[in-house]
Formats: structure tokens, C-alpha cells, sequence
């Protein structure tokens, strides 16, 4: 498929920059592969296979130096919120059961939409990059800031009435009430994802992740602390915990925006605060929301799969072995993550910078390398299968339960070496919109109902819903292969070359005015 169906789906607004900002031509892609590549794939002169061997390794290190970073920040995210629900469990059933309802069923909603709507950025601030329309990426981290700030005014009502919405979604008073207390700490937190989701992309967007990585790491070890001074010394209970929570997600905020202003890094894709910021709102929404509705479709759809299997007959063994089988590939899944950021950014760097070649090569590099370690970790799930459990509990009749889920949680991990790479890829090209219909036809209109006879209809329980939603996924995959793969790259690179020209024409007409 060619770029035609995708190149509507946003043309941002440029406001005016001193011309004296503009980088030099000394200061190009200086974190990218400066058409390197791009030369390399070019040399006909050059036989097939070097040509072929001096690319991976161009392309290798750049993913490396992308993906290593990106899943050491999303495990160090993951194992912060993880933390703070041990904390909180270690202070009775009640608090365990409140952190977990907490985390899982208000705060990932929040992370989810957040998320989604700061990968808008990752479109617009990579292809500026290629472009070397450096000056536009801070506008576009501010934009998409006070675009999501705006959203988060809206989360904070759902976190004040979390209690009577618990309440009416079937939980008891007593852990609604708890689970209530542990949100209101987390209403900080929401602000910090506004502002730290625009700023992480603004940094991969220059291949600048290694920083993060380091702040996340930190950041981890004093949240550690203080969540046990908060909760065991001082006794703020749960509130103590969701709130030192909220405290380390801005300390990571804090340092990232320290580093983008003081760093050399930064320079030109950093001039300071602008009232363009509140300019062009409008097309980044409906960006932001096609990327939104893209990821949440993607992140809630094996959470239903979790919620259906508490409709089954023997649900707290069903619940059980599920739980602990979505906990092994949420695990996993934050490679895969890490990949995807790592294709978004490659992808979109390339496009815009006019080399067509890159993309396509950068596209079949990452897929294979995220393939190639989803197969390794697939195939040792496989050989642990009856001892993977015991890590999580000593139950023989769960350990049973998850050995038998293993296949098709081997099956659910080979699949994200996949699909997360070609979500990325979306981002990177702008595809959001298109990716959204895609997941909602394959998701929710196959998958889900699919996974509903299955399990009910049929009686294969958690199994049997489990295989219908990965025939959603698996048809989903397939489409985005075939959609990838025929994508006329050099009609891509035009129209990111079209979006760029139409910037430089607005910025002219407005500095003339």
C-alpha cells in the first residue's frame, strides 16, 4: 500500500523562529546515520552481500544505541509501580487488593491514554529531526504538553470519583474505599505523565535515550527509599505509597527537562518556552487522538481477556494462571516496547530526512532482530513451562493451570516481536488513524467475540478465550505485514517532504507578516 491513504492524517502549523536559530550544516542528524546508510544501500558498485553486511552493522548499532536504552526506561517505569504495590501489600490483604485495583484499573487507564497521545510527537518531532526542521521540536514537545495537562484536568474527575466508580463496576465498599485513597495519591502522577511522555519522545526523536535511562535508574533506587520510609517509618500507609509514586515520576520529569536545557545535545531543538505552544492545537488533537485510540485499543485488549476469564465457572483458578501468565509477557512485552520506540523513531528520522532505502532496510532490520529474541524467549517459556508458577506462587493446581496456558503465552510472545515493531513503524510514517480502524475491526469485532464463544460457547475456558483474541491479533499482524511491506517508501518520503516544505512556507508568510 502506498503512502496516499496516510498523507492527510495530520499538517501541523509552524509559527515563526529567528532565522538566526536555524542549525548550521555542521550540526546534521548528528545522533543519526548522516545517509550513511543511505549511501551504502545505494552502491551498486558494491557486491550484494557486503552491501548487505555494511548495512546490519550500521543499522545495529544505531539500533542497539536505541533499543537498550528505551526497554532499560520502560522495565525501570514497570518495576517502579510494581514496587510501590509490594509495599503497599505488605500492609495487609486489603491494601494489596486496593494497590492492584489501583494500578491496574484506573492508573494504567491514565498511562494508556497519556502514552498514546504522546506518541503524536514521535511523528512530528522524528521527521522534523530528519528534516533538520530543528527548531520545531520543542514547539512540538510544548504543544502536545499542554494538550495533554488539558486531558489531565478530565482524568483528575475520573481519580476524584473513583470510589462510587469502583462501586459501580461490582467491588466491594471496603476495597473501592481503599483503592479510592491509593488514586487520590496518584493525581500528581497524572500531571507528571503529561509533561513526561512529550519530553521522552522530543529525546528518542534525536536518538537521545541513553539520559532517561540513567534518570529512570536513579530515580528508582530513591523511590525505593522513600517508599519505605514513607509507608514502614512515618505509617502514611497508602496514600504514602501513591504518593512517592507521584513524587518519583516528577523527579524523572524534573531531570529530563534539567538535562534538555543544559545539555549541548539540545541546543537547537531547545530555544526556550513560546506561546506557539497554544498555536495549532487543534490538528495536534486530532493526532493525539488517532495515536490514543490506537494504543488503548492495543493495551485494553488483553486486560478484557483477564476480565472475561472472571466470568468463568472456576474463576479464581482461571484468574490465577492468567494473571501470572500476562505478568510474564508484560515483562516481555517492555523489549518489545523498546523496539517499537526504536522503529518509530529509525522510520521517521529517515523519512524525513529523504532516505527512502533506510526506512525500508530500517523496517526489516528491527523486525528481524525483535523476531530473533522473541523466539529465544518464546522457546525458554516453553521449556520452564512447568516450573514458571512457582515465581509467583506455590499452588500445584495453578503451576498445572499456567503449563498449560504456556503454549499460547509462548505463541502471545513470539507475536509481540512483531506487532509492537509494526505499531512503531505506524508511528513513525503517521499511520495512526489507519492502525486504529485496523485494531478495532481485528480486536473488537473478531477477536473479543471470537474469544467470547471459545471460552463460553465451547467451554474452553480461559484457553479458549485466550485463543480467540490471539486470532485477533494474529489477523491485525498480518495486515500490518502486508501494508508495510508494500508501502511505496519513496511515496513516504515525498510527503514527509511535503509537510516540511509547507512549514517552511508558513514560517516565511508569518515572519513577512
Amino acid at each position: 500500500m502506498g503512502s496516499s491513504q496516510h498523507s492527510d492524517i495530520h499538517q501541523p502549523l509552524l509559527q515563526p523562529y529567528p532565522q538566526s536559530l536555524s542549525p548550521q550544516p555542521s550540526d546534521k542528524n548528528l545522533h543519526g546515520s548522516d545517509g550513511q546508510l543511505e549511501a551504502i544501500l545505494s552502491d551498486t558498485d558494491l557486491p550484494f552481500l557486503r552491501r548487505l553486511g555494511q548495512a546490519s552493522w550500521v543499522e545495529s548499532k544505531l539500533l542497539y544505541h536505541l533499543a537498550a536504552p528505551a526497554v532499560a526506561v520502560y522495565m525501570i517505569n514497570y518495576v517502579m509501580s510494581m514496587s510501590t504495590q509490594i509495599f503497599s501489600g505488605h500492609l495487609g490483604n486489603l491494601e494489596l487488593a486496593a494497590a492492584s485495583l489501583g494500578n491496574t484499573g484506573i492508573q494504567i487507564f491514565a498511562y494508556g491514554l497519556m502514552l498514546g497521545m504522546g506518541s503524536a510527537v514521535e511523528t512530528l518531532c522524528g521527521q522534523a529531526y530528519g528534516a533538520q526542521k530543528y527548531e520545531m521540536l520543542g514547539v512540538y514537545m510544548q504543544r502536545s504538553g499542554v494538550l495533554l495537562s488539558l486531558t489531565g484536568v478530565l482524568l483528575t474527575i475520573i481519580y476524584i470519583f473513583s470510589k462510587p466508580i469502583l462501586i459501580l463496576l461490582g467491588e466491594s465498599p471496603e476495597i473501592a474505599s481503599a483503592a479510592a485513597i491509593f488514586v487520590y495519591g496518584l493525581i500528581p502522577q497524572i500531571f507528571a505523565y503529561a509533561l513526561n511522555f512529550p519530553i521522552q519522545k522530543f529525546l528518542q526523536a534525536q536518538s537521545i535515550v541513553a539520559p532517561s535511562a540513567y534518570i529512570s535508574t536513579a530515580t528508582l533506587a530513591l523511590h525505593l527509599l522513600l517508599s519505605w520510609i514513607a509507608v514502614y517509618k512515618i505509617g502514611l500507609g497508602l496514600l504514602g505509597a501513591s504518593l512517592v509514586l507521584s513524587l518519583s515520576w516528577w523527579l524523572i520529569v524534573v531531570a529530563q527537562f534539567v538535562y534538555i536545557v543544559k545539555s549541548e545535545r539540545c541546543k537547537y531543538t531547545w530555544v526556550g518556552f513560546s506561546s506557539q505552544a497554544f498555536s495549532g492545537l487543534r490538528e495536534f488533537f486530532k493526532l493525539s487522538v488517532a495515536s490514543a485510540v490506537m494504543l488503548c485499543l492495543e493495551t485494553w485488549y488483553f486486560q478484557i481477556l483477564v476480565l472475561l476469564a472472571g466470568l468463568l465457572e472456576n474463576p479464581e483458578l482461571a484468574l490465577d494462571s492468567l494473571s501470572i501468565c500476562m505478568s510474564v509477557s508484560g515483562w516481555v512485552f517492555m523489549i518489545s516496547v523498546g523496539f517499537n520506540a526504536a522503529a518509530s523513531v529509525r522510520v521517521s528520522n529517515e523519512l524525513g530526512a529523504g532516505n527512502p532505502k533506510s526506512a525500508s532496510f530500517s523496517v526489516k532490520m528491527v523486525t528481524i532482530v525483535s523476531v530473533v529474541i522473541s523466539v529465544i524467549l518464546a522457546i525458554a517459556v516453553l521449556l520452564l513451562r512447568n516450573v514458571i508458577s512457582y515465581a509467583f506462587t506455590g499452588g500445584e493446581r495453578v503451576a498445572e493451570a499456567v503449563s498449560d496456558l504456556c503454549p499460547l503465552l509462548a505463541l502471545t510472545i513470539l507475536l509481540n516481536g512483531v506487532q509492537p515493531v509494526l505499531s512503531g513503524v505506524a508511528v513513525g510514517c503517521g499511520w495512526q488513524s489507519f492502525v486504529a480502524y485496523v485494531n478495532v475491526g481485528c480486536y473488537y469485532v473478531i477477536g473479543v467475540p471470537l474469544g467470547s464463544l471459545l471460552g463460553f460457547f465451547f467451554n474452553f475456558g480461559a484457553k479458549g478465550i485466550w485463543i480467540g483474541m490471539i486470532g485477533g491479533t494474529v489477523l491485525q499482524t498480518l495486515i500490518l505485514l502486508w501494508v508495510t511491506f508494500r508501502t511505496d517508501w519513496n511515496k513516504e518520503v515525498q510527503e514527509a517532504k511535503k509537510r516540511m516544505e509547507k512549514w517552511e512556507s508558513n514560517k516565511e508568510e508569518l515572519l513577512k507578516e
